[in-house]
């Protein structure tokens, strides 16, 4: 019997891949940063065949590590940075262009128009989303508008869209399977969420041709096999989902009122809410989640498009810190932030606030600010955006948050989860496992498997690490959000002044 289950798991900054045993202990890690480009101010781009080169790359990387080959995968679960849009020609598996991230704002004036129109109120009935630059709809618009000889190839029937999710699949079968899952579909803006089918009126009034979308599969299931060129040997593909619901699925998140937060690129926190979506009024999303059998259920979504990021911009572009493991020290070397708040807009504002025309801002400096107060600052803002999702959370539920469980990169800071119990006045519980997305996606390839029986079976392995408990008052954590409420005004409606 194949030992292993491997997620590749593909974010907005970096390409990894882990191996995990039945336990759901790591064996084997590997991951590989790649470029991002910045074309002008609001856009993010990556380059498709990077994203592949370096996927690849690390799950060769995770099996040297033990010595492993293809006869040991059971099978392969993917997750991926959602709504990221790729475009290529089906004739030679080439991009067309660039891959437009979810972080990109360029089109912006396109939801103007989609709510001038009144369109927007038929997209949120049908998609569960709020209308924004954030999701893939627009993005394939603009391709099909932008890059030369698009639209005629598109109405041939010789362009293929895929978030990264249907790439890998595509290139791991060699150009056999055109694929996506009920997650990664929900978060396009062009899904049905309620009859679970691609909506032929956003698609008419997009002006985007049918052709070029996946099939919509269940997120546990067998997909297709990888060609033996790729990796070896003929794996089953049979998990997929988006980063943030494959988290959900990973954190055992299986009942109505479960509650996760990743913080990765940005942060999402995401509720379950069993067979049934819950319609916002709170500015959250209602999106596709699995449910424990893995079939389609859903959850209330809030997004923060700058989190992560923020900690990487203070290491790559400020250069203040060398590593984003350094930014703990620094917030313990000072008591507070000396009045010091950073809002991370640099790509709009999500969740709850909806402003793509948002830009930073840093606030409250006086001459006695530094180096660590700064950096403090940047570092409380994930925290400050988390709890302003989580009490729209609560007032479009009905339900009090009892505790959260949290995974992502910069869960290990204890810093930061420490101060995001303070703020919430609520614990926050780190898991052993704190690769929750990875793990989920090996969940959802495994149960298709046999690998695992039930999520029962995979309930037994989530363990609890650590709890932070909330240790300040209600007039301190009042006078601190207060202060971040009016940082976020100023830093509002920028590019619209």
């Amino acid at each position: 019997m194949a030992k292993y289950i491997m997620a590749l798991d593909q974010g907005t900054t970096s390409s990894r891949c882990i191996l995990f045993d039945k336990e759901g202990h790591i064996c084997s890690i590997a991951k590989k940063e790649f470029t991002q480009y910045y074309p002008k101010p609001g856009w993010v781009e990556h380059d498709p065949n990077e994203i592949w080169s370096s996927q690849m790359a690390v799950a060769m990387e995770a099996m040297s590590q033990i010595g492993c080959d293809a006869e040991s995968i059971d099978s392969i679960g993917i997750t991926n940075q959602r709504e990221t849009t790729i475009v290529w020609d089906k004739n030679t598996g080439n991009p067309i262009c660039p891959a437009i991230v979810w972080q990109c704002r360029r089109t912006a004036d396109m939801i103007d128009r989609i709510k001038a129109d009144g369109f927007d109120k038929i997209i949120q009935e049908r998609t569960g989303l709020i209308p924004d630059a954030y999701f893939s709809a627009t993005k394939i618009r603009w391709i099909l508008e932008n890059i030369h000889g698009a639209r005629e190839a598109a109405e041939k029937g010789d362009l293929l869209f895929g978030t990264v999710d249907t790439w890998l699949i595509y290139r791991l079968t060699k150009g056999e399977i055109h694929v996506t899952d009920y997650t990664n579909a929900s978060r396009t803006m062009l899904f049905d969420i309620h009859k679970k089918v691609w909506d032929t009126e956003i698609l008419d009034y997009l002006g985007i041709p049918a052709s070029m979308l996946p099939q919509v599969r269940p997120s546990s299931c067998i997909y297709g096999y990888t060609s033996e060129q790729i990796i070896g040997g003929r794996i089953p593909i049979s998990g997929a989902a988006g980063d943030q619901q494959a988290a959900l699925f990973g954190q055992c998140c299986f009942a109505p009122g479960d509650v996760k937060n990743t913080y990765g690129t940005g942060c999402f926190l995401l509720m379950h809410t069993g067979n049934d979506p819950v319609t916002s009024h709170q500015g959250l999303l209602t999106t596709i989640a699995v449910n424990p059998d893995g079939s389609p259920g859903y959850a209330l979504e809030g997004s923060v498009f700058i989190a992560g990021a923020a900690i990487q911009w203070l290491r790559d572009e400020m250069q203040l810190v060398t590593s984003a493991a350094e930014t703990e020290e620094y917030c313990n070397s000072v008591p507070d932030t000396n009045g010091v708040y950073v809002v991370p807009a640099f790509t709009g504002l999500g969740a709850p606030y909806w402003d793509p025309y948002a830009r930073g801002a840093v606030l409250g400096l006086t001459r006695g600010a530094g180096k660590a107060h700064f950096i403090r600052a940047t570092v409380e803002s994930l925290a400050y955006q988390v709890c302003d999702l989580i009490k729209a959370m609560e007032k479009d539920s009905g339900h009090a948050l009892s505790s959260l469980r949290v995974d992502g990169g910069a869960s290990a800071n204890n810093f930061l989860l420490q101060f995001q119990a303070d703020i919430l006045d609520t614990d926050v519980l780190r898991p052993s496992c704190i690769e929750t997305t990875a793990l989920g996606a090996a969940y959802l390839a495994g149960l298709a498997t046999g690998f695992w029986k039930n999520a029962d079976e995979i309930r037994q392995n989530w363990q609890l690490e650590r709890t932070f408990e909330p240790a300040i008052g209600y007039q301190k954590r009042t006078h601190l959000l207060s202060g971040w409420q009016k940082a976020v005004s100023r830093a509002k409606d920028w590019e619209e002044l």
